[in-house]
């Protein structure tokens, strides 16, 4: 008979905790976000005359298809000129499962990923740009981020682009380097990380300058 009870009380407890923790709290969670900052509970997204293009949080390619595929049959794309690029992705920049690619200093399959990353951001920006050297090139240009999808590159790798940006778009490197200044996202709390520069925002700012001209 105790054993009975005990087992009753055991499964009231645990389908009112359900309700509560897996129904009525998130959902007044979901009510609260909404109306006290519904962008970010939708995931900052970024809209275009009110299509959805991307989020503030996730990096996207900015990329030209060459009509052309791989072995696997999937598109071989190239860099846009006309646009600033992100960092390399090990998840090609999908939200939908995110990891770092976990390459060693010491790892040979590292070795060429980089050497190769490298060589790939020299042949696109070297033009634009005849100083430049392996020396020069941000960490961030050549590897991956934590989580393959960081919306953020360097603001040494922002200024590196610039220079292609102001000739492929024929814009003064002042008007660059400024657009760059506005989509800046500061340190959080203004002491931990290290400023960071919104591709996507920035893009967007770069094709809104061009519209306007």
């Amino acid at each position: 008979m105790k054993l009975t009870k005990e087992l009753t009380t055991a499964a009231i407890a645990i389908l009112v905790l359900t309700v509560i923790l897996g129904l009525v709290y998130p959902l007044v969670m979901t009510g609260i976000s909404q109306v006290a900052f519904p962008n970010k509970a939708n995931g900052s997204q970024v809209k275009v005359d009110g299509k959805v293009v991307g989020s503030r949080l996730i990096g996207k390619a900015f990329v030209i298809d060459t009509g052309k595929k791989d072995s696997d049959g999937n598109p071989i794309t190239r860099p846009d000129p006309k646009y600033f690029q992100p960092r390399p992705s090990q998840t090609d920049y999908s939200a939908t499962g995110t990891f770092f690619s976990n390459r060693g200093p010491n790892s040979a399959v590292g070795r060429f990923f980089y050497r190769d990353a490298l060589a790939s951001y020299l042949d696109l920006e070297r033009k634009y740009d005849p100083g430049l050297t392996a020396a020069k090139v941000p960490v961030d240009a050549v590897t991956t981020s934590g989580s393959g999808v960081d919306p953020h590159i360097s603001k040494a790798n922002a200024a590196i682009q610039a220079h292609r940006i102001a000739a492929v778009r024929n814009l003064p490197v002042a008007r660059v380097n400024a657009l760059i200044k506005n989509n800046t996202d500061g340190r959080f709390l203004g002491v931990i990380g290290e400023p960071g520069v919104n591709v996507l925002e920035l893009n967007l700012a770069l094709d809104k300058e061009a519209s306007a001209r």
